[in-house]
């Protein structure tokens, strides 16, 4: 009975903790009707990109309209020509929408000839939906096109239809190219506070908005301005301290509608629909931005409260069915554990309830940030390598608490450990070099990395809290004498039989002794532990160094900061208030801690 009262115990703490982490927000004001002035609209789906040339049907973007119709009065579109995107205009005037149509404009001549005459046709056509035209898009910032080539497209274009012209663009393009003022009826800038060389807060975002648009007033000429482009990711990589989440999306609309209608500025949200496809050009942030995820399920209400996780009351009852699948699996133990103290019978308990959490959390996440099928193996191979660590974690816990001894689940337990340090240096090393798309893969290492921690809590309160760094070697931690890959007597043999054909090598265990082998081979076993270690900590510094210099190569971030000294240290600030890259960081530090130890150890 006292078993049964501890795990429920356990349940029900942990059932509050999550009601309490998954309150609602109130984040402000609704949207008027529940409905936007615009939306930026591309209406691929899973599996559909146009990098592959794979595109949706009429009917599927027939039925992204009819959601549409109800979230909002027009949208953007981006390209004209491709497959069935010149149905949209009679497919939008069906369900009551208007447009602006987009050209997509590239390096290819003919391309561009094809996407213009298709969208002029559009605007001839249906000059009731098709209100105004936007030639290219960010084909400036891509250096797709040369200015004087763009300006030739957008003349071509204003001589043929009677709708506005414009080019759209990130705002400072238009300061850097003053002349495309001149060739545009109105002026549409790009305004992605999250994107910015100096990324801006979402507290801060509303008065950068207007920062901006008042310094591309003061040069438009008196021409109208359309913010193209403003939205948030409600997930992905943090910049930083600009944070990604469903309630920073839904909080940033919002605010950016309520400061629409008090300055009356013209603006497009992006956008309507989570595109999976842009995972392979800016990774999880930009596969993340739309009102409706790429199955076509509302991320976040227009109106009321808004949660981060809708589905938490899923993934808390998935933990707890997973607890208590684990606490079958570990009967024996338990029982045993409970005859011998309830303290150790709570530890055990708890580590089992904190895994299944963090275990379902990354089988989530991972899952719903696969976009393709080798994302999805990825995945599925994670997860699997993190459960049967789990259940490895959970077994060694068992033997320190009943100071039993462990080898076969020690040895896969170390190894195991070796394959995610591997990862860790793996993704490190390219977040280092060009991470600026790549998300922190902590949630990925959540389990080697809390379960190591939790070990060596355990292990040094059974050790009656005397301190030794043997406690905290990896081989310690395991419950293994020896590293599962190190070769015995007779291996070695044949080993020195193979590197010298003519067996001077084969009786060398005998000449020198068997320990002497053993001896040898765990100082040469733990230099690699501390140089492996070593690396970790390596690669953790490069991490910070790495993302401070990306920084200091943002364009406005060298304007705004001219002196050397100003800049390193703004884009120092920039990168330790990242706190995914600090949690990273510190994964890494953590890693490194048992191979750091186990190296000093066996060297000694």
């Amino acid at each position: 009975m006292k078993t049964i009262s501890i795990i429920v115990l356990i349940i029900l703490a942990n059932g509050l903790f999550n009601w309490l982490s998954n309150l609602p927000h109130d984040i402000g004001n609704d949207i008027p009707q529940g409905k936007l002035n615009s939306l930026s609209f591309a209406p691929y789906r899973d599996g559909q990109s146009p990098l592959e040339g794979k595109f949706p049907t009429a009917a599927q973007i027939d039925a992204d309209l009819a959601l549409l119709a109800d979230k909002t009065y027009s949208i953007r579109t981006y390209a004209s020509s491709e497959s069935e995107m010149a149905s949209i205009p009679a497919l939008a005037q069906k369900h009551g929408l208007t447009m602006t149509q987009g050209a997509w404009l590239n390096s290819a001549d003919k391309d561009n000839q094809q996407e213009i005459k298709v969208l002029i046709h559009a605007a001839n056509t249906y000059p009731d939906v098709v209100k105004r035209v936007i030639v290219g898009n960010e084909v400036l910032l891509r250096k797709d096109l040369k200015i004087d080539q763009l300006i030739n497209y957008i003349r071509t274009v204003k001589k043929a239809v009677k709708q506005p012209v414009s080019y759209a663009d990130v705002w400072s393009i238009y300061m850097k190219y003053p002349q495309l003022i001149n060739e545009v009826d109105f002026v549409t800038i790009h305004i992605l506070p999250y994107w910015e060389d100096d990324p801006v807060t979402i507290e801060k975002a509303p008065e950068h908005i207007v920062n901006i648009y008042k310094k591309v007033q003061e040069k438009a000429a008196g021409k109208d301005i359309l913010i193209g482009e403003s939205g948030w990711p409600s997930a992905g990589r943090q910049r930083g301290s600009a944070v990604p989440s469903v309630v920073n999306e839904a909080r940033f609309i919002r605010e950016l509608i309520q400061l629409a209608n008090k300055n009356h500025f013209d603006y497009n949200i992006v956008e309507a629909v989570n595109q999976s496809w842009k995972s392979d050009l800016e990774g999880v942030v930009g596969a993340n931005w739309g009102l409706f995820s790429a199955d076509r399920t509302e991320v976040f209400p227009l109106t009321g409260s808004v949660y981060e996780t809708p589905l938490w009351a899923v993934g808390l009852f998935q933990a707890t069915g997973l607890f208590l699948f684990i606490t079958l699996c570990f009967w024996r133990q338990i029982k045993e554990l409970a005859t011998l103290h309830p303290a150790k019978l709570g530890v055990f308990l708890v580590f089992g309830q904190l895994l299944s959490a963090l275990l379902v959390d990354e089988v989530n996440w991972l899952w719903v940030t696969s976009f393709n099928d080798w994302q999805r193996v990825y995945a599925v191979t994670a997860s699997l390598l993190s459960t049967v660590m789990a259940g490895l974690f959970l077994h060694r816990a068992y033997t320190l608490l009943t100071q039993s001894v462990t080898v076969r689940s020690g040895a896969w337990l170390y190894t195991l450990y070796m394959i995610f340090v591997g990862f860790a240096l793996y993704k490190t090393y390219g977040i280092a070099l060009d991470g600026r798309y790549i998300s922190f893969p902590y949630l990925t290492t959540c389990i080697p990395v809390i379960g190591i921690i939790c070990l060596m809590v355990v292990g040094y309160f059974m050790s009656d809290r005397r301190f030794s760094l043997r406690l905290f070697s990896l081989n310690e931690l395991t419950g293994v004498m020896h590293p599962p890959f190190k070769i015995n007597e007779l291996q070695f043999s044949e080993l020195a039989t193979a590197i010298d054909s003519s067996e001077r090598l084969r009786n060398i265990s005998e000449l020198i002794g068997h320990s002497a082998v053993d001896q040898l081979q765990d100082k040469v076993l733990g230099y690699l532990m501390f140089i492996t270690g070593l690396a970790l900590l390596v690669i953790a510094v490069a991490l910070l160094v790495g993302e401070t210099y990306a920084y200091t190569q943002g364009g406005d971030l060298i304007l705004a900061y001219p002196e050397p000294s100003d800049l390193v240290w703004r884009a120092f600030i920039l990168t330790v208030s990242n706190e995914q890259l600090i949690k990273w960081f510190l994964s890494l530090i953590v890693l490194a801690i048992p191979l750091l130890t186990n190296g000093c150890t066996k060297r000694d």
